[in-house]
């Protein structure tokens, strides 16, 4: 199998909507040949051009009998690995990312390790926020996730029905790890994780 091929086959197994930079394969090519290997899969149609070093694996809706758009999820991923960034959801994001909102945010925040940047992309804005010294830096990405879902819904509105959801959208594995991370959050949100590790998935 050629370079090029397997380039191919690693976007082939990837999920639908999954967003790519060069750097994901200068594990298997040097820097330029991915650079043009991606540029090449563009022309063919493999994979669309998001923005400048992002592509994406677009997800054809049948619904609209045209290529879905960009998810910005996916894409704000793919800007932080470009440029080495630490981010964790925040906001209206956090929230629909863990279930506790279904709609779908036009502006998706993160806060960021990296400088304060904006980005547009087909009608989402993605917003990237400077936070030097969040204690989320030091956590797992769905860690984060929990921490930063719980200072958008606050202490008062933090009742049973977000503790349970919170718990049956949680692997056991997240849960263990979202205890250790929890101990360097805010004292009534480590009390609230611990109430979703006491939580058992058959009890809620």
């Amino acid at each position: 199998m050629s370079l090029k091929d397997g380039m191919q086959n690693r976007i082939d197994k990837a999920a639908f909507g999954s967003a790519f930079i060069v750097s994901d394969f200068t594990d298997m090519m040097d820097y330029e040949t991915a650079k043009k290997n991606l540029t090449r899969f563009e022309k063919e149609g493999m994979i669309r051009r998001v923005m400048r070093g992002v592509y994406d694996k677009p997800r054809y809706s049948n619904l609209l009998q045209e290529n879905a758009v960009p998810n910005p999820e996916k894409v704000a991923k793919a800007i932080a690995r470009n440029y080495n960034w630490t981010i964790a959801p925040t906001g209206d994001a956090a929230l629909n990312l863990l279930g506790i909102s279904t709609q779908v945010p036009s502006k998706w925040e993160y806060v960021s390790s990296g400088p304060y940047k904006e980005y547009n992309i087909e009608g989402a804005q993605i917003s990237f926020l400077h936070r030097a010294d969040s204690v989320v830096f030091g956590m797992s990405y769905k860690s984060a996730l929990v921490v930063q879902t719980l200072k958008k819904v606050g202490r008062e509105n933090t009742d049973d029905h977000i503790i349970n959801k919170l718990r049956m959208v949680l692997t056991d594995e997240e849960i263990k790890m979202l205890e250790e991370d929890g101990r360097q959050s805010l004292p009534w949100i480590y009390s609230v994780i611990k109430q979703i590790a006491s939580r058992g998935k058959n009890n809620v």
